[in-house]
């Protein structure tokens, strides 16, 4: 099998975890006495490491800084076996989220970040079209942190090279993401790009209009609690409940499902059948505290019939 090549925003995720016992005389906050420091890695790092979770082999690329956070995730990236191929250079700051926590709930969380040099995201874009031909699945990550400024681009020369392009968005402009096999956005995302809904009918109405203004040949809305709609061109919706037991922290679902969703598919799986093993890993990560993957063996792959039992229909 071919590597999957993910492209996209990469982040550093640190944990200062402890206890709160007083209130700070200086203002009316409490005083974190820090016990314990971790780090994970967030945005298109944990798309890559929920990827080899399952069993793929990947390669990322990412805008990273010389810096101590950089540092920090590429060593993560080569714990986790991912071939990492970051764009790095003295003008980047890697991005940082800082979440202190107390008994597993969050009190505070920092973010450093800067917007990318234009020259750094056009070396990021070379290098990815330079790689595409070695690549038959792709996967766009954006944080709306500037990795993806030419996305445009890369997903045309994906489509030149027969690549398929799965995209998880971020922001306003949809149009940038035109022509890609499949898009993933949220509830809030739709909502804010197409307007509300009132029901079901009113959904995959607004969702069938999206696929088709952006010629995309499948829409995947995740829904939360309320599950996921995969909308395909020519073809039923298909609806999903949640299969969420308990939700603990939901922090990376999104990269988990865009994950699970690439892992199948290279793997001969339908698109439906693969949403179904989407789904069901969303329910298991978000019972998991902060940034994190499932595996093989906690999703049940290891157990599915093969591909060629399978319905290969709409993949």
């Amino acid at each position: 099998m071919k590597p999957i090549l993910v492209i996209g925003d990469c982040m550093l995720d640190r944990y200062w975890e402890g206890a709160v016992d007083r209130i700070s005389p200086e203002a009316p906050v409490p005083v974190l006495q820090v016990q314990r420091e971790t780090q994970r890695a967030g945005g298109a790092a944990n798309v890559a490491l929920n990827l080899v979770a399952l069993g793929s082999e990947v390669r990322l690329l990412s805008l990273v800084g010389e810096d101590e956070a950089g540092a920090q995730l590429a060593g993560l990236m080569a714990q986790g076996a991912i071939h990492f191929d970051p764009v790095r250079d003295p003008a980047l700051q890697t991005i940082q989220k800082i979440r202190s926590v107390c008994r597993h709930q969050q009190l505070l969380r920092i973010d450093f970040e800067a917007p990318p040099p234009a020259r750094c995201v056009r070396a990021l874009t070379e290098r990815a079209i330079a790689l595409m031909p070695q690549h038959e699945w792709v996967l766009l990550s954006d944080y709306a942190k500037g990795s993806l400024g030419h996305c445009a681009e890369l997903i045309a020369a994906a489509r030149r090279h027969g690549c398929r392009v799965l995209v998880d968005p971020k922001g306003l402009d949809f149009d940038r993401y035109r022509g890609a096999w499949l898009l993933k956005p949220n509830a809030a995302e739709l909502r804010a790009v197409m307007g509300g809904w009132e029901d079901d009918a009113q959904l995959l109405h607004k969702a069938h209009e999206l696929r088709g203004q952006l010629q995309l040949e499948h829409l995947l809305v995740t829904l939360g609690e309320q599950g996921m709609t995969l909308c395909s061109h020519l073809k039923p919706c298909l609806r999903l409940p949640t299969q969420v037991r308990e939700v603990y922290d939901v922090s990376g679902a999104g990269d988990t499902v865009l994950a699970t969703l690439a892992h199948t598919l290279s793997r001969g799986i339908g698109l439906e059948e693969a949403v179904r093993w989407a789904n069901k890993a969303a329910g298991i990560v978000v019972g998991k505290f902060g940034t994190a993957s499932v595996s093989s063996q906690e999703l049940g792959l290891d157990a599915a019939p093969p591909p060629s039992t399978i319905d290969n229909q709409g993949a």
